[in-house]
C-alpha cells in the first residue's frame, strides 16, 4: 500500500520531520531493549541480583516507549518500522560487548548506552519544537525516564 490509510494532522513537511524523529527513536528504543536483555542474560558478579533486576526494569521502560513511539508515528500517518534489519542498519546505540560481563563492566556499558540515548533524545526534542509539540512532549517524557535511569546507573559507579 503506497498511500497512507491514515490522514495526518500535520503539514507534509512537519510530518516528514516528525516521522523521521519517531522512526529513529523507535529504532534506538528497540535496540535499548535488546541491549538491556543481552546484559541481563550475561551479567555476573557480587551484585548480580540487583543489576539483573535493574536491567529488567530498563527493558520494561524501553518496551513501553517503543509501543508509544510506534503508535504516535501511526497517529500522524507514518508507518513505523521496528524490524530487526532496520534496527541493525540504523541504530544509534553503541555496540554492546559479547559474552559475560562483570556487574561493574555491565553497569559501565549500560551507562554508556544510556548516555548516547539521552544525547540523541535531546537533539530530537529540539527537532520537534516546530514540527510537532505532541511528539515533543512524548520525547520529553522518554528523556525524563531515560535520564533518571542514566543517573541511577551512574550512581552505582560512585
Amino acid at each position: 500500500m503506497s498511500k497512507s490509510p491514515i490522514t495526518s494532522p500535520l503539514p507534509e513537511a512537519d510530518k516528514k520531520t516528525t516521522g523521521a524523529v519517531l522512526q529513529a527513536t523507535l529504532v534506538d528504543l528497540v535496540d535499548l531493549s535488546l541491549i538491556a536483555k543481552q546484559a541481563h542474560w550475561n551479567v555476573v558478579g557480587k551484585n548480580f541480583r540487583s543489576v539483573h533486576t535493574q536491567l529488567d526494569e530498563l527493558v520494561a521502560t524501553a518496551r513501553t516507549y517503543v509501543d508509544q513511539v510506534a503508535e504516535r508515528a501511526n497517529a500522524i500517518g507514518v508507518s513505523p518500522n521496528g524490524k530487526a534489519k532496520t534496527v541493525v542498519e540504523s541504530t544509534g546505540m553503541p555496540e554492546y560487548p559479547d559474552g559475560w560481563l562483570s556487574d561493574e563492566q555491565t553497569v559501565g556499558a549500560i551507562v554508556k548506552t544510556l548516555e548516547a540515548l539521552v544525547k540523541r533524545l535531546r537533539g530530537r526534542i529540539d527537532e520537534t519544537d516546530k514540527s510537532d509539540l505532541v511528539t515533543q512532549d512524548l520525547l520529553i517524557a522518554i528523556a525524563q525516564d531515560v535520564e533518571q535511569a542514566h543517573w541511577m546507573w551512574q550512581a552505582q559507579q560512585a
